[in-house]
């Protein structure tokens, strides 16, 4: 597996800087997923894999079938100095549908279910906290109650996804990227209790 990611040019596994901080994010289909993190800025790298499943070392055939309880993930390493978690997280919430289940428009199974693996408490308070405000504007606008899954990534292994699949919108494209999302923006994090 190539460890170089086209767009950051650096080592998707690491190491990068000591203050780097990483969130686990499934919103669908990893390719789009993870296209949606390169413009921001303060994201230090990305990468696709699977986790919240039981099986080891799972590959895209096993993951699809739904047996092994994975979601599609996109890692997310980012610099805190340059962006705040709020700021990962609002481009989580605001391109996907986080009220769908365990799909994401056309794309149904398990592996497509909305989730959050948080690997510090400070994450865990901004997760929980937009997740509330989200979930009571687009309560307010008539969608269903957000489904995210929201865990500690803590005893969660992050299985890195084969290697056609990192960046595989560069490497194609005019390749699939269906994404669902409710064209609802997060709160304002001043509106936040936090």
């Amino acid at each position: 597996m190539s460890d170089l990611h086209l767009v950051y040019k650096n080592d998707i596994h690491g190491p990068w800087d000591s203050t780097t901080q990483v969130i686990y994010l499934g919103m669908g289909c990893f390719w789009g997923a993870e296209k949606k993190f390169w413009p921001v800025e303060g994201i230090v790298t990305t990468a696709v894999g699977y986790m919240g499943g039981t099986a080891a070392d799972p590959t895209y055939p096993m993951v699809c079938t739904g047996s092994t309880g994975h979601a599609e993930i996109v890692m997310v390493a980012y610099d805190p100095a340059r962006i705040d978690v709020f700021d990962v997280l609002k481009v989580f919430w605001e391109n996907h549908d986080p009220t769908q289940g365990n799909r994401q428009g056309n794309d149904m199974g398990t592996q497509y279910r909305s989730a959050i693996y948080w690997t510090n408490p400070e994450q865990e308070t901004v997760v929980r906290a937009t997740r509330e405000a989200y979930n009571d504007v687009l309560l307010a606008k008539g969608f269903d109650p957000i489904t995210t899954e929201l865990a500690p990534a803590q005893g969660k292994q992050f299985w890195y996804a084969e290697e056609y699949h990192q960046q595989y919108l560069i490497k194609n494209p005019n390749g699939y990227d269906c994404h669902a999302h409710t064209g609802i923006d997060l709160p304002a994090r001043e509106a936040l209790a936090l």
